[in-house]
């Protein structure tokens, strides 16, 4: 399947949550904030249609990552990223993004990076992205975006299932 072309990198994205850590003063590490990126890309190409950065999602044994994105914040290792983010700093992300964005914080952002990781563990992209691959065995695959929206469109679906039964 072919998506529109996002709008957005993942670095900037990343700078979002980082802010939304820091006003909450929670704190972020680096594999939170590679999970917080995974779900706004999935939520994303449900509700926009598109993906909202361009980078791919690797299916490491930590769950999914970011190369480049880890990369730039692995100097902080397990420790929270200290990095002072400021409005103008996510400017360029439109309104309708941020909403989504808001959205992801308030349902992941109060987990830890160990909890995200094991919910990782147990979703469709990154198991079917790590097909022959034992669990900490490193691994480089790209989770399909069409892996990502058949799951979170599912989940989805479910949710809204079990909501109108329940009533």
């Amino acid at each position: 399947m072919s998506y529109p072309k996002a709008k957005y990198d993942a670095n900037l994205i990343a700078n979002y949550f980082i802010l939304k850590s820091n006003e909450a003063k929670l704190g972020i590490t680096n594999k939170k904030l590679q999970k917080l990126l995974y779900y706004s890309q999935g939520w994303s190409l449900v509700f926009k249609k598109r993906p909202i950065f361009e980078e791919d999602i690797e299916a490491w044994a930590h769950g999914p990552a970011i190369r480049e994105t880890y990369k730039k914040y692995k100097i902080f290792g397990f420790s929270n990223i200290k990095k002072e983010i400021e409005l103008k700093d996510i400017e360029n992300i439109n309104n309708e993004d941020i909403s989504l964005l808001e959205e992801i914080w308030k349902v992941y952002g109060k987990y830890d990076a160990n909890y995200l990781e094991r919910l990782t563990h147990q979703e469709k992209p990154w198991i079917n992205a790590r097909n022959g691959y034992d669990d900490y065995e490193i691994c480089s695959n790209i989770i399909l975006l069409e892996d990502m929206e058949k799951y979170f469109t599912n989940l989805l679906n479910e949710s809204r299932k079990n909501s109108t039964t329940s009533n």
